[in-house]
């Protein structure tokens, strides 16, 4: 296997996608009490906690990588990064997702002047300059830069730091090149083709994926429902777990005939 995942539950088969530099375990305070409805696959991204590096490393590779390993037919959730590799999935293999939820997401996580809902390139830079010069501090400060300003911010870092120590660190490289993925990714012109049903979780204090990114899928997805978490930043499954996994049994018990709508 390409891909390291670790399977739990049963019932329709959910597959959780983790964030840059992260591994599955960040996943550990939802997974309780989802897999007691839902057959969950846990997937260490290429490069990253159990899973070995694969070349080349681009967005469509990981999504090729991981569509091998997951069931036929699953819901994918996606976390930052994550978010990516599930809707390049669902795009390129649109037959093989049944729903989507997506956490923390952006269609293009750097500002341009046609998007003002990203982060300005020169912070990017400037964290690849540090990343470059102390890789292991600058990781941890990028743990607790996804939890500004939320409610209970220390013991989400905390929660952070956990999960990343409890698999293998990932190297350098992999973690540039996936950097490199969120750098380069823009894929808002490919949006409107994404027709499966779609759940949108997002803090109201994400300061990495501001809130205004998330009102834009809504808008533009064809069959999309928001939820906004208040108090919670990048990470609103550490920090508000019981409302996430609400949001999350709601979505996936409804009814796939009917039209979502956006809402806050």
């Amino acid at each position: 296997m390409s891909c390291f995942i670790e399977m739990m539950g049963q019932g329709k088969p959910l597959v959780l996608l983790h964030g840059w530099g992260m591994n599955s375990a960040v996943w550990e305070r939802i997974t309780k009490r989802l897999s007691a409805n839902y057959r969950l696959f846990l997937v260490d991204l290429p490069g990253m906690g159990q899973s070995r590096p694969i070349t080349p490393y681009h967005l469509h590779s990981l999504a090729e990588t991981i569509a091998e390993e997951i069931p036929g037919v699953s819901s994918i959730l996606g976390w930052s990064l994550g978010g990516l590799v599930a809707q390049r999935i669902a795009l390129n293999q649109p037959d093989r997702v049944e729903r989507l939820i997506l956490v923390g997401n952006n269609p293009c996580f750097v500002s341009k002047p046609d998007w003002p809902h990203g982060i300005e390139a020169r912070h990017f830079q400037q964290f690849n300059e540090r990343f470059e010069k102390d890789f292991q501090t600058t990781l941890l400060n990028f743990l607790t830069l996804q939890c500004m300003h939320a409610k209970d911010a220390r013991s989400t870092v905390r929660q952070l730091r956990i999960a990343f120590a409890a698999k293998p660190t990932p190297t350098q490289e992999s973690l540039n090149l996936a950097l490199d993925i969120l750098l380069q990714t823009d894929i808002r012109e490919e949006i409107s083709r994404l027709y499966h049903l779609t759940l949108i979780i997002h803090g109201d204090r994400d300061t990495l994926a501001p809130v205004s990114a998330a009102h834009w899928l809504a808008m533009h997805l064809q069959r999309a429902k928001l939820r906004v978490i208040a108090g919670a930043a990048h990470a609103p499954f550490l920090s508000h777990a019981d409302a996430f996994c609400e949001a999350v049994e709601t979505f996936m018990a409804e009814d796939s005939a009917v039209r979502a709508v956006a809402e806050t």
